[in-house]
């Protein structure tokens, strides 16, 4: 699969956890997916700051990612 499908379906499973995310004020964004399938998120706005944002990405977005996109190796959030 190439890099541009595995983003999209990146895409398509942080979107599934989205809403709860813009409902704080915050979302996350993509930064890197790397060749060994190394995700790098970001999160943005309220998340950014938010002291809960380590269990929001355990429980939330990891979950969603591994549950959408088995293909990716490791997920790591960049400013957690």
């Amino acid at each position: 699969m190439n890099n541009e499908t595995l983003l999209e379906k990146v895409e398509s499973s942080l979107d599934t956890i989205r809403p709860y995310l813009l409902a704080d004020g915050g979302n996350i964004r993509i930064t890197e997916l790397t060749k060994d399938n190394i995700l790098k998120l970001e999160f943005v706005g309220a998340c950014s700051t938010c002291k809960m944002s380590s269990l929001t990405f355990k429980a939330g977005v990891e979950e969603a990612v591994r549950k959408g996109v088995p293909e990716i190796n490791k997920i790591e959030v960049i400013n957690s």
